[in-house]
Protein backbone atom coordinates (compact mmCIF):
# COMPACT_ATOMS: atom_id res chain seq x y z
CA UNK A 1 0.00 0.00 0.00
CA UNK A 2 1.77 3.02 -0.90
CA UNK A 3 1.69 6.53 0.83
CA UNK A 4 -0.74 8.23 -1.17
CA UNK A 5 -3.44 5.32 -0.48
CA UNK A 6 -2.16 5.56 2.78
CA UNK A 7 -3.13 9.24 3.57
CA UNK A 8 -6.43 8.48 1.66
CA UNK A 9 -7.51 6.19 4.32
CA UNK A 10 -6.57 7.82 7.30
CA UNK A 11 -8.58 10.55 5.68
CA UNK A 12 -11.69 8.75 5.68
CA UNK A 13 -11.35 6.51 8.92
CA UNK A 14 -10.57 10.00 10.78
CA UNK A 15 -14.20 11.29 9.14
CA UNK A 16 -15.63 8.26 10.42
CA UNK A 17 -13.71 8.26 13.87
CA UNK A 18 -14.96 12.04 14.74
CA UNK A 19 -18.84 11.58 12.97
CA UNK A 20 -19.31 8.44 15.52
CA UNK A 21 -18.00 10.60 18.53
CA UNK A 22 -19.97 13.92 17.44
CA UNK A 23 -23.16 11.81 17.46
CA UNK A 24 -22.50 9.86 20.51
CA UNK A 25 -21.56 13.21 22.55
CA UNK A 26 -24.84 14.90 21.17
CA UNK A 27 -27.25 11.58 21.35
CA UNK A 28 -26.90 11.01 24.83
CA UNK A 29 -26.77 14.60 26.22
CA UNK A 30 -30.11 14.82 24.56
CA UNK A 31 -31.11 11.32 26.28
CA UNK A 32 -29.81 12.15 29.80
CA UNK A 33 -30.07 15.92 30.67
CA UNK A 34 -30.64 15.19 34.18
CA UNK A 35 -27.86 13.06 35.32
CA UNK A 36 -25.60 15.52 36.91
CA UNK A 37 -22.40 16.24 35.23
CA UNK A 38 -20.37 16.34 38.60
CA UNK A 39 -21.31 12.74 38.98
CA UNK A 40 -17.88 11.35 39.16
CA UNK A 41 -19.10 7.57 38.27
CA UNK A 42 -21.36 8.64 35.45
CA UNK A 43 -18.93 10.45 34.15
CA UNK A 44 -16.05 7.70 34.23
CA UNK A 45 -18.86 5.19 32.55
CA UNK A 46 -19.33 7.88 30.25
CA UNK A 47 -15.77 8.00 29.34
CA UNK A 48 -15.52 4.10 29.36
CA UNK A 49 -17.88 3.93 27.01
CA UNK A 50 -16.43 6.26 24.86
CA UNK A 51 -12.89 4.73 24.45
CA UNK A 52 -14.72 1.29 24.14
CA UNK A 53 -16.66 2.57 21.05
CA UNK A 54 -13.81 4.00 19.04
CA UNK A 55 -11.42 0.80 20.08
CA UNK A 56 -13.98 -1.77 19.42
CA UNK A 57 -14.62 0.35 16.01
CA UNK A 58 -10.94 0.45 15.15
CA UNK A 59 -10.77 -3.37 15.88
CA UNK A 60 -13.68 -4.39 13.22
CA UNK A 61 -12.24 -2.08 10.98
CA UNK A 62 -8.85 -3.44 10.26
CA UNK A 63 -10.19 -7.08 10.65
CA UNK A 64 -12.98 -6.81 8.27
CA UNK A 65 -13.57 -3.63 6.28
CA UNK A 66 -9.97 -4.02 4.75
CA UNK A 67 -10.11 -2.60 1.36
CA UNK A 68 -14.17 -2.23 0.96
CA UNK A 69 -14.66 0.29 3.22
CA UNK A 70 -13.02 2.63 1.25
CA UNK A 71 -14.86 1.72 -2.43
CA UNK A 72 -17.65 4.26 -3.59
CA UNK A 73 -19.45 1.00 -5.04
CA UNK A 74 -23.01 1.36 -3.03
CA UNK A 75 -23.24 -2.10 -2.80
CA UNK A 76 -20.37 -2.77 -1.48
CA UNK A 77 -19.80 -0.09 1.14
CA UNK A 78 -23.29 -0.51 2.77
CA UNK A 79 -22.68 -4.66 2.45
CA UNK A 80 -18.66 -3.86 4.52
CA UNK A 81 -20.64 -0.76 6.75
CA UNK A 82 -23.80 -3.18 7.91
CA UNK A 83 -21.39 -6.10 8.63
CA UNK A 84 -19.31 -4.06 10.43
CA UNK A 85 -22.24 -2.46 12.32
CA UNK A 86 -23.89 -6.15 13.03
CA UNK A 87 -20.78 -7.13 14.39
CA UNK A 88 -20.31 -4.17 16.66
CA UNK A 89 -23.93 -4.13 18.30
CA UNK A 90 -23.59 -8.09 18.88
CA UNK A 91 -20.46 -7.02 21.16
CA UNK A 92 -21.97 -3.93 22.45
CA UNK A 93 -24.85 -6.04 23.12
CA UNK A 94 -23.10 -8.75 25.23
CA UNK A 95 -20.92 -6.20 26.92
CA UNK A 96 -24.09 -4.35 28.54
CA UNK A 97 -25.34 -7.59 29.56
CA UNK A 98 -22.47 -9.19 31.45
CA UNK A 99 -21.51 -5.91 32.99
CA UNK A 100 -24.84 -4.54 33.63
CA UNK A 101 -23.86 -1.09 32.86
CA UNK A 102 -26.15 1.26 34.91
CA UNK A 103 -26.93 4.26 33.03
CA UNK A 104 -27.11 2.88 29.67
CA UNK A 105 -30.13 0.38 28.18
CA UNK A 106 -29.08 -1.61 24.93
CA UNK A 107 -31.12 1.31 22.84
CA UNK A 108 -29.50 3.82 24.16
CA UNK A 109 -26.36 1.92 21.91
CA UNK A 110 -28.47 0.93 18.91
CA UNK A 111 -29.89 4.37 18.02
CA UNK A 112 -26.50 6.05 17.82
CA UNK A 113 -24.87 3.43 15.98
CA UNK A 114 -28.21 3.38 13.06
CA UNK A 115 -27.58 7.40 12.55
CA UNK A 116 -24.25 6.49 12.15
CA UNK A 117 -24.76 3.76 9.64
CA UNK A 118 -27.40 5.98 8.19
CA UNK A 119 -24.94 9.59 7.90
CA UNK A 120 -22.14 7.52 6.39
CA UNK A 121 -23.81 6.25 4.33
CA UNK A 122 -24.64 9.22 2.75
CA UNK A 123 -21.61 11.05 3.46
CA UNK A 124 -19.07 8.85 1.87
CA UNK A 125 -19.95 9.87 -2.10
CA UNK A 126 -19.66 13.71 -0.88
CA UNK A 127 -16.20 13.16 1.31
CA UNK A 128 -14.72 10.85 -1.83
CA UNK A 129 -15.47 14.47 -4.32
CA UNK A 130 -14.23 16.57 -1.94
CA UNK A 131 -10.60 14.42 -1.56
CA UNK A 132 -10.47 14.43 -5.29
CA UNK A 133 -11.32 17.99 -5.79
CA UNK A 134 -9.48 19.85 -3.11
CA UNK A 135 -5.94 19.45 -4.42
CA UNK A 136 -4.51 17.17 -1.51
CA UNK A 137 -1.95 14.46 -2.80
CA UNK A 138 -4.72 11.51 -1.32
CA UNK A 139 -5.12 9.70 -4.78
CA UNK A 140 -2.75 7.51 -6.61
CA UNK A 141 -1.31 9.23 -9.79
CA UNK A 142 -2.29 5.73 -12.14
CA UNK A 143 -0.97 4.92 -16.17
CA UNK A 144 -3.16 2.25 -18.07
CA UNK A 145 -1.26 0.49 -20.49
CA UNK A 146 -2.83 -1.26 -23.33
CA UNK A 147 -6.21 -1.28 -25.06
CA UNK A 148 -8.95 -3.96 -24.24
CA UNK A 149 -12.32 -4.63 -23.91
CA UNK A 150 -11.10 -4.71 -20.44
CA UNK A 151 -11.00 -1.37 -20.37
CA UNK A 152 -13.60 0.18 -23.48
CA UNK A 153 -15.86 2.02 -20.89
CA UNK A 154 -13.13 4.19 -19.54
CA UNK A 155 -15.54 6.61 -18.39
CA UNK A 156 -16.78 3.71 -16.01
CA UNK A 157 -13.40 2.33 -15.05
CA UNK A 158 -11.95 5.78 -14.34
CA UNK A 159 -15.06 6.25 -11.80
CA UNK A 160 -14.01 2.85 -10.07
CA UNK A 161 -10.42 3.48 -10.03
CA UNK A 162 -11.18 6.57 -8.28
CA UNK A 163 -13.58 4.89 -5.61
CA UNK A 164 -10.48 2.96 -5.03
CA UNK A 165 -7.63 5.95 -4.58
CA UNK A 166 -7.04 6.22 -7.79
CA UNK A 167 -6.74 9.00 -10.80
CA UNK A 168 -5.66 8.48 -14.00
CA UNK A 169 -3.33 10.58 -15.72
CA UNK A 170 -2.39 9.36 -18.54
CA UNK A 171 -3.01 6.24 -21.43
CA UNK A 172 -0.40 4.23 -23.09
CA UNK A 173 -1.54 2.51 -26.25
CA UNK A 174 -0.07 -0.67 -28.03
CA UNK A 175 1.89 -0.42 -31.01
CA UNK A 176 0.23 -0.06 -34.03
CA UNK A 177 -3.61 0.62 -32.28
CA UNK A 178 -6.00 2.13 -33.75
CA UNK A 179 -7.50 5.87 -33.03
CA UNK A 180 -9.88 5.28 -30.19
CA UNK A 181 -13.04 6.62 -28.32
CA UNK A 182 -11.38 7.41 -25.09
CA UNK A 183 -10.98 10.16 -23.06
CA UNK A 184 -7.56 12.38 -23.54
CA UNK A 185 -5.11 12.61 -20.68
CA UNK A 186 -3.01 14.31 -19.63
CA UNK A 187 -0.10 11.53 -20.68
CA UNK A 188 -0.52 9.89 -24.14
CA UNK A 189 1.10 7.49 -26.36
CA UNK A 190 2.55 4.24 -26.83
CA UNK A 191 4.11 1.49 -24.77
CA UNK A 192 7.52 2.64 -26.28
CA UNK A 193 7.23 5.61 -24.07
CA UNK A 194 7.05 4.44 -21.01
CA UNK A 195 10.89 4.88 -19.43
CA UNK A 196 10.49 8.07 -20.54
CA UNK A 197 7.02 8.68 -19.32
CA UNK A 198 8.28 7.29 -15.80
CA UNK A 199 11.46 9.95 -15.89
CA UNK A 200 9.30 12.82 -16.36
CA UNK A 201 6.07 12.38 -14.61
CA UNK A 202 5.09 11.25 -11.04
CA UNK A 203 3.77 7.94 -11.07
CA UNK A 204 2.84 5.69 -8.56
CA UNK A 205 0.99 2.80 -10.09
CA UNK A 206 0.56 1.31 -13.37
CA UNK A 207 -2.90 -1.06 -15.24
CA UNK A 208 -1.68 -2.91 -17.66
CA UNK A 209 -4.46 -4.79 -20.07
CA UNK A 210 -2.18 -7.62 -20.95
CA UNK A 211 -5.08 -8.51 -23.85
CA UNK A 212 -3.39 -6.54 -26.39
CA UNK A 213 0.20 -6.62 -25.37
CA UNK A 214 2.89 -9.57 -26.21
CA UNK A 215 4.43 -11.20 -23.55
CA UNK A 216 7.69 -9.45 -24.10
CA UNK A 217 5.71 -6.30 -24.12
CA UNK A 218 4.22 -7.29 -20.18
CA UNK A 219 7.75 -7.91 -19.00
CA UNK A 220 9.34 -5.00 -20.61
CA UNK A 221 6.85 -2.72 -18.77
CA UNK A 222 6.90 -4.61 -15.47
CA UNK A 223 10.99 -4.60 -15.52
CA UNK A 224 10.67 -0.57 -16.08
CA UNK A 225 8.14 0.26 -13.62
CA UNK A 226 10.20 -2.30 -10.89
CA UNK A 227 13.50 0.09 -11.76
CA UNK A 228 11.30 3.00 -10.83
CA UNK A 229 9.64 1.39 -7.82
CA UNK A 230 6.17 1.93 -9.54
CA UNK A 231 3.72 -0.72 -8.63
CA UNK A 232 2.23 -3.13 -11.23
CA UNK A 233 -1.33 -4.34 -11.72
CA UNK A 234 -2.44 -6.87 -14.31
CA UNK A 235 -5.93 -6.76 -15.80
CA UNK A 236 -6.53 -10.11 -17.95
CA UNK A 237 -8.75 -13.37 -17.84
CA UNK A 238 -5.58 -15.72 -17.53
CA UNK A 239 -2.84 -13.77 -16.73
CA UNK A 240 0.70 -14.51 -17.49
CA UNK A 241 2.06 -13.79 -14.56
CA UNK A 242 0.27 -15.37 -11.44
CA UNK A 243 1.54 -16.50 -8.12
CA UNK A 244 -0.27 -18.17 -4.78
CA UNK A 245 1.26 -14.80 -3.55
CA UNK A 246 -0.41 -12.32 -5.41
CA UNK A 247 -3.83 -11.38 -4.66
CA UNK A 248 -6.99 -10.25 -6.74
CA UNK A 249 -8.80 -7.26 -6.14
CA UNK A 250 -12.00 -6.52 -8.21
CA UNK A 251 -12.61 -3.03 -10.21
CA UNK A 252 -15.82 -2.57 -11.37
CA UNK A 253 -16.42 -5.73 -13.33
CA UNK A 254 -12.59 -6.80 -13.61
CA UNK A 255 -10.16 -8.93 -11.93
CA UNK A 256 -7.00 -7.09 -11.23
CA UNK A 257 -3.63 -9.03 -10.35
CA UNK A 258 -1.79 -7.24 -7.65
CA UNK A 259 2.46 -8.02 -9.02
CA UNK A 260 4.64 -7.75 -5.65
CA UNK A 261 2.46 -8.66 -3.24
CA UNK A 262 2.99 -8.01 0.72
CA UNK A 263 1.65 -8.81 4.09
CA UNK A 264 2.29 -4.71 4.16
CA UNK A 265 -0.31 -3.91 1.43
CA UNK A 266 -2.64 -4.64 3.81
CA UNK A 267 -4.02 -1.49 6.11
CA UNK A 268 -4.58 -3.44 9.11
CA UNK A 269 -0.51 -4.62 9.22
CA UNK A 270 0.76 -1.01 8.43
CA UNK A 271 -1.33 0.02 11.87
CA UNK A 272 0.16 -3.41 13.41
CA UNK A 273 3.70 -2.16 12.20
CA UNK A 274 3.71 1.57 12.72
CA UNK A 275 2.17 0.82 16.43
CA UNK A 276 4.71 -1.42 17.08
CA UNK A 277 7.19 1.36 15.92
CA UNK A 278 5.95 4.26 17.73
CA UNK A 279 5.99 2.31 21.31
CA UNK A 280 9.10 0.57 20.52
CA UNK A 281 11.03 3.48 19.94
CA UNK A 282 9.30 5.71 22.32
CA UNK A 283 10.08 2.81 24.84
CA UNK A 284 14.21 2.66 24.04
CA UNK A 285 14.49 6.67 24.27
CA UNK A 286 13.25 7.25 27.78
CA UNK A 287 14.94 3.74 28.73
CA UNK A 288 18.30 4.75 27.16
CA UNK A 289 18.12 8.23 27.57
CA UNK A 290 21.04 8.48 30.04
CA UNK A 291 22.86 7.00 27.38
CA UNK A 292 21.90 9.07 25.34
CA UNK A 293 23.46 11.82 27.04
CA UNK A 294 26.28 10.70 28.77
CA UNK A 295 27.25 10.13 24.83
CA UNK A 296 26.34 13.38 23.64
CA UNK A 297 28.60 14.67 26.50
CA UNK A 298 31.58 12.90 25.38
CA UNK A 299 31.33 13.90 22.06
CA UNK A 300 31.24 17.34 23.05
CA UNK A 301 34.08 16.95 25.19
CA UNK A 302 35.67 15.24 22.55
CA UNK A 303 35.28 17.94 19.82
CA UNK A 304 36.16 20.60 22.52
CA UNK A 305 32.37 22.06 21.39
CA UNK A 306 33.15 22.20 17.79
CA UNK A 307 30.95 20.48 15.47
CA UNK A 308 27.50 19.04 16.45
CA UNK A 309 27.10 16.15 18.08
CA UNK A 310 24.67 14.66 15.59
CA UNK A 311 25.73 14.06 11.86
CA UNK A 312 22.01 13.86 9.94
CA UNK A 313 22.89 12.82 5.98
CA UNK A 314 20.13 12.68 4.12
CA UNK A 315 18.93 9.47 3.04
CA UNK A 316 16.14 8.13 0.56
CA UNK A 317 13.13 6.02 2.56
CA UNK A 318 9.82 5.20 1.34
CA UNK A 319 8.41 5.64 -1.91
CA UNK A 320 11.60 8.16 -2.84
CA UNK A 321 10.88 10.74 0.80
CA UNK A 322 14.15 12.48 1.24
CA UNK A 323 15.04 12.82 5.07
CA UNK A 324 17.02 13.39 7.77
CA UNK A 325 18.51 10.17 9.16
CA UNK A 326 20.01 10.90 12.97
CA UNK A 327 23.04 9.55 13.90
CA UNK A 328 25.72 10.27 16.64
CA UNK A 329 28.88 11.78 14.97
CA UNK A 330 32.13 9.41 14.85
CA UNK A 331 34.15 11.36 12.59
CA UNK A 332 36.69 14.09 12.99
CA UNK A 333 35.60 15.33 9.75
CA UNK A 334 32.15 14.21 8.27
CA UNK A 335 30.89 13.78 4.31
CA UNK A 336 28.65 16.66 3.86
CA UNK A 337 25.33 15.51 4.90
CA UNK A 338 23.72 16.70 1.83
CA UNK A 339 25.89 16.31 -1.37
CA UNK A 340 28.04 13.71 0.26
CA UNK A 341 29.22 10.89 -1.52
CA UNK A 342 31.84 9.36 0.30
CA UNK A 343 31.06 6.33 2.27
CA UNK A 344 33.15 4.92 5.40
CA UNK A 345 36.06 2.27 4.59
CA UNK A 346 37.71 0.22 7.03
CA UNK A 347 40.31 1.98 9.59
CA UNK A 348 38.90 4.86 7.97
CA UNK A 349 41.54 7.88 9.74
CA UNK A 350 37.90 10.28 9.87
CA UNK A 351 36.73 7.97 12.95
CA UNK A 352 37.72 8.94 16.26
CA UNK A 353 38.18 7.02 19.28
CA UNK A 354 35.14 7.36 21.05
CA UNK A 355 33.33 6.87 17.04
CA UNK A 356 35.11 3.52 17.17
CA UNK A 357 33.56 2.19 20.28
CA UNK A 358 29.81 3.74 18.99
CA UNK A 359 30.26 2.15 15.72
CA UNK A 360 31.61 -1.27 16.58
CA UNK A 361 28.31 -1.20 19.09
CA UNK A 362 25.98 0.12 16.91
CA UNK A 363 25.18 2.77 19.63
CA UNK A 364 25.90 5.49 16.88
CA UNK A 365 22.59 4.28 15.35
CA UNK A 366 20.39 5.18 18.41
CA UNK A 367 19.38 8.75 17.30
CA UNK A 368 17.32 6.78 14.64
CA UNK A 369 14.41 5.99 16.94
CA UNK A 370 14.12 9.51 16.63
CA UNK A 371 13.03 8.97 12.73
CA UNK A 372 11.20 6.00 13.65
CA UNK A 373 8.86 8.20 15.92
CA UNK A 374 8.88 10.98 13.37
CA UNK A 375 7.28 8.25 10.91
CA UNK A 376 10.54 8.23 8.65
CA UNK A 377 11.88 5.24 9.76
CA UNK A 378 10.78 1.76 10.92
CA UNK A 379 12.77 -0.18 13.52
CA UNK A 380 12.35 -3.13 10.65
CA UNK A 381 13.15 -2.85 6.76
CA UNK A 382 15.60 -1.88 4.41
CA UNK A 383 18.19 0.29 5.29
CA UNK A 384 18.14 3.84 3.92
CA UNK A 385 21.01 4.84 1.74
CA UNK A 386 21.90 8.06 0.20
CA UNK A 387 21.20 9.65 -3.15
CA UNK A 388 24.07 8.72 -5.08
CA UNK A 389 24.01 4.75 -3.75
CA UNK A 390 20.37 4.13 -4.83
CA UNK A 391 21.40 5.73 -8.07
CA UNK A 392 24.64 3.23 -8.10
CA UNK A 393 22.17 0.19 -7.10
CA UNK A 394 19.62 1.05 -9.30
CA UNK A 395 22.11 0.02 -12.37
CA UNK A 396 23.46 -3.00 -11.09
CA UNK A 397 19.85 -4.27 -9.84
CA UNK A 398 16.61 -3.86 -11.78
CA UNK A 399 14.61 -4.04 -9.45
CA UNK A 400 16.32 -2.26 -6.39
CA UNK A 401 13.58 0.49 -6.43
CA UNK A 402 11.21 -2.05 -5.30
CA UNK A 403 12.81 -1.67 -1.98
CA UNK A 404 11.33 1.69 -1.61
CA UNK A 405 7.61 0.22 -1.29
CA UNK A 406 8.13 0.56 2.35
CA UNK A 407 9.71 2.36 5.15
CA UNK A 408 13.78 1.76 5.63
CA UNK A 409 14.86 0.27 9.10
CA UNK A 410 17.10 0.66 11.63
CA UNK A 411 18.23 -3.35 11.25
CA UNK A 412 17.00 -5.57 8.52
CA UNK A 413 16.82 -9.42 7.20
CA UNK A 414 19.64 -8.06 4.72
CA UNK A 415 21.87 -6.44 8.01
CA UNK A 416 20.94 -10.17 10.23
CA UNK A 417 21.90 -12.49 7.64
CA UNK A 418 25.52 -10.74 7.11
CA UNK A 419 24.76 -8.94 4.04
CA UNK A 420 25.53 -5.29 5.95
CA UNK A 421 28.56 -2.62 5.11
CA UNK A 422 30.22 -2.58 1.91
CA UNK A 423 28.47 -3.05 -1.44
CA UNK A 424 31.45 -3.06 -3.72
CA UNK A 425 31.05 -6.01 -5.64
CA UNK A 426 27.69 -7.14 -7.62
CA UNK A 427 26.87 -10.09 -5.83
CA UNK A 428 27.08 -7.95 -2.18
CA UNK A 429 24.93 -5.24 -3.96
CA UNK A 430 22.36 -8.05 -5.08
CA UNK A 431 22.23 -10.54 -1.72
CA UNK A 432 21.27 -7.38 -0.14
CA UNK A 433 18.47 -6.52 -2.58
CA UNK A 434 17.02 -9.90 -2.37
CA UNK A 435 17.22 -9.78 1.10
CA UNK A 436 15.36 -6.88 1.26
CA UNK A 437 12.35 -8.00 -1.46
CA UNK A 438 12.24 -11.14 0.80
CA UNK A 439 11.32 -9.26 3.77
CA UNK A 440 8.58 -7.23 2.10
CA UNK A 441 7.13 -9.91 0.62
CA UNK A 442 7.36 -12.09 3.46
CA UNK A 443 6.60 -9.38 6.29
CA UNK A 444 4.98 -10.83 9.61
CA UNK A 445 5.03 -9.13 12.99
CA UNK A 446 6.85 -12.47 14.66
CA UNK A 447 9.39 -11.51 11.76
CA UNK A 448 10.37 -8.33 13.23
CA UNK A 449 10.36 -9.60 16.33
CA UNK A 450 13.07 -12.43 15.10
CA UNK A 451 14.95 -9.79 13.60
CA UNK A 452 15.37 -7.54 16.24
CA UNK A 453 16.27 -10.17 18.84
CA UNK A 454 19.10 -11.11 16.00
CA UNK A 455 20.51 -7.78 15.56
CA UNK A 456 20.83 -7.31 19.56
CA UNK A 457 22.33 -11.17 19.82
CA UNK A 458 23.59 -12.12 16.54
CA UNK A 459 27.11 -11.18 15.51
CA UNK A 460 28.44 -7.83 13.93
CA UNK A 461 29.49 -7.11 11.18
CA UNK A 462 31.93 -4.09 9.85
CA UNK A 463 29.74 -1.65 8.41
CA UNK A 464 30.32 0.81 6.41
CA UNK A 465 26.69 3.34 5.68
Amino acid sequence: MNTKKRSFLVHLLSFEFILLNVILIIYLSLILPNIPMGNLSFLQQMLGITIFYNISWLIIILSIREKEFYTNSDYGYFKSLFMSLFIFVGIVSIIVSLLNIRYFELTTFLVPIFIFFILNLISNKYLLRYLKSSGTNHFSNTLLIGYGDEILNMNDFSKNLASYGHKIVGFLKANGEKESTTPSFNIEGNINDLENVFASNAIDEIFIATSSLKEEQIEKSIKIADSFGIRVKLIDEKPLHTSNKYKTDTIGNLAVFNLRQSTLDKFSNVILKRLFDFFFALAVIVVFSPVFLLIGILIFLGCKGKGSILYTPLRKGEAGKTFKCYKFRTMNVCDDAVNGTKSTAVNDPRITPLGKILRKTDLDEMPQFFNVLLGDMSVVGPRPHRTNLQEDFRKCVSDYMVRSYIKPGITGWAQVNGWRGPTLTDEQKNERIKHDLWYIENWGFGLDLKIIFMTIFGKHHQKAF
